[in-house]
């Protein structure tokens, strides 16, 4: 993106030795040029300035805030594709996924050499897929792969596009291009790209395969290589939560939330665990707990909005009795995302 001239330039008595007049209307015309070389640029750097807030914003959950900001940003641009890109992110974390698919398909047409462009449009597109008639359905997944497939490719070590197409291998029927085999050479892919990935990943694979004992080897592999265990001990938290080993699965949840406390970096570890718990209805005081650690976290992340985390607060705390507290989480949602409807379903 374009940067404004630089700036500095002196006038008046202090500037320097006395100019002929002829010099004097060269520094004008000059002056005047940079002034409108300044205002041709503003734009641009007003825009960069937004678009870096509402990346924080849709980082830290303010879903209204980021579409306010990113909104005027179109306005003023509508061909800006980080904007764009931007806009499908919020609209998909309050799960908007046909608007959100709309932003990301201009983002992509905009500038369709961003792997992370195509990556986020095989996502939105992959959620209306799992929403879509049967019909629709298969066309849509078609296109997920196909932009999963594209984001690899121009990205060969983006884990996160790599483990999503690998997902979409083991999950998809054959008849969308899903295939097991497919699976095996992305696992390749993440191996060399992250290594902890590489092992949840081949897990997923030991588990489709219904080999259990593979599974658990693969995800303790994870934790022993990553430089995030928390997230990797909740992934095994969710394998046991998944063979009902409910002691086993909060053991793991616990560790998680151990090695979160000595990682700023691991802050939706402990979203996962209060979510894993949550879905088990197991230790819903250690969800609370979970749930409000991640949102006194200064590194909250899209992948787990703030908003999300408070509705599932709202619901354990009014499972316990706190039906005060539970309404201040739904109207702190609310007041992130006014049309979020998890948030305006939740009866507290």
């Amino acid at each position: 993106m374009s940067t404004p001239p630089p700036t500095g330039f002196r006038f008046g008595p202090c500037a320097g030795p006395i100019l002929t007049r002829v010099q004097t209307r060269g520094l004008m015309r000059a002056a005047i040029a940079g002034i409108i070389a300044a205002a041709f640029f503003a734009p641009s750097a007003s825009a960069s300035t937004s678009l870096d807030t509402a990346s924080a914003d849709l980082q830290a959950g303010k879903a209204d805030e980021a579409t306010q900001l990113l909104n005027q940003v179109l306005q003023a641009d509508p061909k800006d594709a980080e904007a764009n890109n931007l806009l499908c992110r919020v609209e998909y974390t309050v799960q908007h996924f046909d608007q959100a698919a709309v932003h990301c398909e201009k983002a992509v047409n905009l500038s369709p050499q961003n792997a992370s462009y195509h990556h986020w449009l095989g996502r939105a597109t992959g959620e209306r897929a799992s929403r879509a008639s049967f019909l629709s359905a298969f066309s849509l997944a078609k296109k997920t792969r196909q932009e999963f497939e594209t984001a690899v490719q121009l990205d060969p070590r983006d884990a996160d596009a790599l483990a999503d197409l690998g997902e979409f291998y083991i999950e998809a029927p054959g008849a969308v291009g899903g295939g097991m085999d497919r699976a095996e050479a992305v696992a390749k892919q993440l191996d060399a790209a992250d290594a902890a990935r590489g092992h949840v990943f081949r897990a997923s694979i030991a588990e489709k395969n219904k080999d259990l004992t593979i599974a658990e080897q693969e995800f303790k592999a994870a934790i022993s290589v990553a430089n995030h265990p928390a997230i990797q001990w909740m992934a095994l938290a969710s394998f046991y939560r998944r063979r009902e080993r409910w002691s086993d699965m909060e053991s793991a949840v616990k560790s998680g939330q151990a090695a979160a406390t000595h990682d700023r970096h691991s802050a939706i570890a402990l979203f996962n665990g209060a979510s894993i718990l949550t879905r088990a209805n197991r230790q819903p005081q250690l969800a609370i707990d979970l749930y409000q650690a991640y949102l006194a976290s200064p590194d909250k992340t899209e992948e787990a909005p703030a908003f999300d985390a408070m509705v599932h607060l709202a619901k354990l705390l009014s499972q316990t009795g706190d039906q005060a507290g539970a309404q201040r989480q739904r109207a702190a949602a609310l007041a992130l995302a006014h049309d979020y409807k998890p948030a305006q379903d939740t009866k507290t």
